[in-house]
């Protein structure tokens, strides 16, 4: 029996050929398209190949460390871990962003913003840091899960460790991720770097910053990495040694602790600092780790202000610390004598205003010495009337007062001496007789730094030398000016200095340091005019934001050994008894703890 009944179940010619001819098509398009993937574009593919299996990518410099003057290490460098993507490797990116908020606790939105700020500065195949600092609990959930999450990579990279902590941080800085505008202008940084943002680390970023290397990766289908080659090593960044004296910075550092003032030590014949405290101080790792929006807010309105820096950034009125440079002003202009006598009552009246001294009963007849030694008022007010502030002005500006000292630290402040220029432009208002007795004893307009204050004494006793404050150890002394006084002058205030510290009634007596010259000058600094209320109170009374500030400026001399030491405690009420203490307490351990001049 025929497997058709008929000729109408029997499959049409013509529909057996168009199969035919459908297939034989088909079959063409293989071939050519076989033909265009092997042939044509073979070498294009085969190296395409080759890159994703073979892919470079960058190995981190460690920073230069940073020691100080006797090798002590201040700032090194530790292994830490951060969380970057490969896009190429990723399948899932919003699944795989979310689970890595899971993971490490950080915001998805903040993830998202991370991701999309920085893809197009990464390449596809490189890992985007997207959690610079992960613990190792989060490393190793990451690595378990690896497998699960391909394009999730574990980046090696060594982190700025600060060994001091809060007491170097004014000094040192910190390091943090870049950011945008970092990236635009310098072009060997990328994404997830970190570079130095305050102190040293900004102003010596490229010495210390070093160079990274290239590494080449064998990786499989999931991104994971089976064979390294080291094409370029990388090279670190240039070691520093500075200046600083860890011994002496400690010191300082618990002579403050609980107040807030700075102390300065330099060596007046090189202009190296040798400590350089600020208190209250903040910890400098907390910004290489990572601060919260919630810490950055806390530390940022803390009314003690931990992260100004006190040395360079704080101005105050000098009080009798100026008065040297008063004097001096009065030697240059020949407005004075050594032999020259004042009578002080306790008081001067200017017009229908009356000036005190702060010895009520007065001083009687004093001289030059006497003036500084105990400090007399009534003399720098006779004597500010005589100069005026342009002479008064002119010399202080000379004497290195009203500008920076040129310190490599960056956001110095240059402080501020008066002139009726200026005050005409600031208040509309011209200079009054009165304000030049103000001006003689420190106070008013007048406005300074303690690092200005160490400079200026270092050139009384350095032959006039205004120098540049180093920090950096072996950095030759650079002049920047000459103090315009004879060597007899500046004598005559070095003198006095010692008179202040020897004589019975030197107000820096508690200066006194065997078998060593000290010399000193005291300064209570008026914060605001005191009510008769306020100078009826006991100074523990007095609330402390109404305070005076303390200061003691000074010298000391013993063989070839020569230091200059100031203090200033803010709201500390009187320089001898509120700074006095901490600067013996500093000559003791430099001069009974046998620390040689370097």
């Amino acid at each position: 029996m025929s497997l058709y009944e008929s000729k109408s179940q029997q499959p049409p010619k013509n529909g057996l050929l168009l199969l035919q001819g459908l297939i034989l098509l088909l079959f063409c398009i293989f071939a050519l398209r076989f033909w265009y993937l092997q042939i044509h574009k073979g070498e294009y593919f085969s190296e395409q190949a080759r890159n994703n299996q073979l892919r470079q990518d960058n190995l981190y410099a460690p920073r230069g460390l940073i020691r100080d003057r006797n090798g002590q290490l201040l700032a090194v460098n530790e292994p830490a871990y951060a969380l970057g993507i490969v896009r190429e490797d990723c399948k899932d990116l919003d699944a795989t962003l979310v689970t890595v908020s899971k993971w490490t606790g950080v915001d998805l939105a903040k993830l998202q913003k991370v991701f999309k700020k920085s893809r197009r500065r990464v390449k596809p195949f490189e890992p985007l840091i997207l959690v610079p600092n992960l613990t190792f609990e989060q490393v190793a959930v990451i690595e378990a899960n690896s497998l699960h999450w391909p394009g999730l990579e574990v980046v090696v990279r060594p982190r700025r460790k600060y060994l001091q902590g809060p007491l170097l941080s004014h000094v040192l800085g910190y390091v943090s991720e870049v950011d945008e505008a970092e990236l635009e202008n310098d072009s060997d940084l990328a994404v997830g770097d970190y570079v130095g943002k305050q102190g040293l680390e900004s102003v010596l970023e490229k010495r210390f910053r070093g160079v990274k290397g290239r590494r080449q990766s064998e990786v499989d289908a999931t991104g994971r990495r089976l064979k390294e080659r080291i094409l370029n090593p990388p090279i670190a960044g240039e070691d520093i040694d500075l200046s600083i004296d860890l011994g002496l910075q400690e010191l300082g550092g618990k002579l403050l602790e609980g107040k807030a003032g700075a102390v300065v030590v330099m060596n007046p014949d090189n202009g190296q600092i040798l400590a350089f405290v600020s208190a209250p101080s903040y910890d400098n790792n907390a910004f290489t780790d990572g601060l919260s929006q919630k810490q950055w807010v806390a530390l940022r309105d803390d009314p003690r202000t931990p992260l100004q820096n006190r040395v360079i950034q704080s101005v105050y009125p000098p009080g009798s610390v100026f008065k040297m440079t008063v004097a001096g002003a009065g030697l240059h202009y020949g407005m004075i004598t050594p032999e020259d006598t004042v009578y002080c009552p306790g008081h001067m009246k200017l017009g229908k205003y009356v000036f005190r001294c702060w010895k009520r009963g007065g001083h009687g007849e004093t001289d030059l010495e006497k003036s500084l030694v105990e400090s007399c008022d009534v003399y720098y007010y006779k004597l500010g009337k005589k100069l005026g502030v342009d002479r008064m002005s002119e010399f202080a500006f000379a004497a290195g007062y009203g500008k920076p000292t040129g310190i490599a630290l960056p956001h110095e402040k240059g402080g501020l001496i008066p002139t009726r220029k200026w005050k005409k432009r600031r208040f509309g208002e011209i200079w009054h007789p009165g304000e030049n007795l103000n001006f003689s004893i420190g106070q008013g307009y007048t406005l300074v730094t303690p690092l200005q204050v160490a400079r200026s004494i270092s050139s009384l006793i350095n032959g006039g030398r205004l120098l540049r404050p180093q920090l950096l150890a072996g950095e030759p002394a650079e002049e920047q000016g000459v103090i315009p006084l004879t060597d007899s002058q500046r004598e005559l205030i070095r003198k006095a200095m010692i008179a202040t510290v020897d004589k019975p009634r030197g107000t820096a007596r508690r200066l006194r340091t065997k078998g060593v010259v000290v010399g000193g000058k005291t300064g209570t600094a008026q914060v605001v005019k005191l009510t008769d209320e306020l100078k009826k109170m006991k100074d523990e009374d007095i609330p402390y934001k109404y305070r005076d500030h303390a200061w003691m400026a000074s010298f000391a001399e013993k063989g070839d050994q020569r230091y200059v030491v100031v203090c200033m405690v803010e709201h500390g009420l009187h320089g001898g008894s509120g700074a006095g203490p901490i600067v013996k307490a500093i000559y003791d351990y430099i001069f009974k703890g046998n620390k040689g001049k370097k």
